[in-house]
């Protein structure tokens, strides 16, 4: 059973920056690839970036893509996320998740057996 801790969410300006971190413990976190997603009340959660477990292959979602970028460092059992460019349409509260399937970087979220608690994200115009 993996626990999964996200941080480093708040409350920013439009186009700044933040890097969301998310540790895991209970587990061997090099045999899993990873995931980021966000969610917004009332609508789906929605996909955001994935990597697998060797950093390997990564995945974007096409409107992140060039402004997000995901990494991970199995040493500290912990992946990132950083965000650039922030505006208020990234508003959300965003979940890292775990895939049992260490090679998938996967963009769906039923692949994930593992979520986070979710660290809310605030960008201010």
């Amino acid at each position: 059973q993996v626990q999964l801790v996200e941080s480093g969410g708040g409350l920013v300006q439009a186009g700044d920056s933040l890097r969301l971190s998310c540790e895991a413990s209970g587990g061997t976190f090099s045999r899993y690839s990873m995931g980021w997603f966000r969610q917004v009340p009332g609508k789906e959660r929605d996909f955001l970036a994935a990597i697998s477990s060797g950093s390997s292959t990564t995945n974007y979602y096409e409107s992140v893509k060039g402004r997000f970028t995901i990494s991970r460092d199995n040493a500290k059992n912990t992946v990132y996320l950083q965000m650039n460019s922030l505006n208020p349409e990234d508003t959300a509260v965003y979940y890292c998740a775990a895939n049992r399937n260490r090679y998938a970087a996967s963009t769906f979220s039923t692949h994930y057996a593992y979520w986070g608690q979710g660290t809310q994200v605030t960008v201010s115009s």
